[in-house]
């Protein structure tokens, strides 16, 4: 397949430009070039915001749109003259308000979520100006991304405990329910779409087993070789000023991704997979939160 992703530099956007390098396809990226490209893509140099006539007259079998943040970011890349056939657009579980009832389910109504803020009602509206000018395209709703390439300091934060043999603070009892999906899957996902073209255009995706945030650390842990000791913090405590996640469980109903995709990685293996990168990337995330350091300071005795 000719394909056009946008992004292809980080974390999801530049494992799926690799993946689908791999797979045989013509992959042209499109980002700034702030960045080193993935070897064997071919690269457009441009802001998504001022395309002129970058696109115009071009043609891909698929847009792969994996940066698209905004309704505008979805407006310029139409407006922009590109043809394709297929459009898929990675948008986001937080379009869900956290009143809906759960699991969040495609049919039900997106809109604003305290936790997330404009993040969750802009992708929304995203959504929805790219379901009104392209009624073929589908969505992707994912819940919390993880894999090699990843950029985000939540598992390696985990990984950077357990290398450290540190004692891990956790919110209360740990019970707190947690989503995933494994970057691979995504991928292996939009192969899927692009080669049966499902009735279904909206898709929650994410692996259909949660798990707690307790069973997730102990994970981190035994992916890293290292049996994890608790600490509980009382819910009087921030708790992103100690931990990775909010203080929000929420859960999607992916029925209807698992009809087209069966299998996904279990969780344990994409976890073992993660740290064995990770150990030999530790400059891939940009910025560590201080998380070790307000327990250092404010948490332990």
């Amino acid at each position: 397949m000719k394909l056009l992703l946008t992004g292809g530099t980080t974390f999801v956007s530049k494992f799926a430009a690799e993946y689908f390098v791999k797979a045989g396809n013509e992959v042209t990226v499109l980002n700034r070039g702030t960045k080193k490209q993935v070897e064997g893509v071919h690269w457009i140099g441009c802001d998504r915001m001022a395309l002129g006539d970058t696109l115009k007259n071009r043609h891909y079998d698929a847009i792969l749109d994996i940066t698209a943040y905004t309704e505008e970011h979805i407006r310029s890349l139409l407006d922009s003259g590109v043809a394709f056939d297929d459009y898929i657009f990675i948008s986001s579980s937080a379009i869900y308000p956290e009143t809906n009832p759960q699991p969040f389910r495609e049919e039900q109504k997106g809109g604003y979520n305290a936790i997330w803020g404009d993040y969750g009602s802009n992708k929304w509206k995203a959504e929805q100006y790219l379901m009104q000018k392209v009624p073929h395209a589908y969505i992707l709703r994912p819940p919390y991304f993880y894999g090699i390439d990843d950029n985000l300091y939540r598992e390696a934060f985990v990984f950077d405990c357990a290398m450290q043999d540190r004692d891990f603070y956790i919110p209360q009892n740990g019970e707190m329910k947690l989503q995933f999906f494994h970057v691979a899957d995504l991928c292996r996902l939009m192969e899927r779409i692009l080669q049966k073209h499902p009735a279904q255009h909206i898709l929650n995706c994410g692996n259909k087993d949660t798990v707690t945030v307790r069973e997730w650390v102990a994970m981190c842990y035994q992916a890293a070789g290292k049996k994890v000791q608790f600490v509980s913090v009382d819910k009087s405590v921030p708790q992103r000023e100690y931990f990775c996640f909010y203080d929000y469980a929420y859960v999607l109903d992916v029925s209807k991704q698992t009809a087209l995709l069966p299998d996904t990685v279990p969780l344990m293996q994409g976890l073992q997979e993660e740290f064995a990168w990770y150990k030999h990337h530790l400059d891939s995330i940009p910025y560590r939160k201080p998380y070790m350091a307000y327990i250092d300071s404010h948490l332990k005795d």
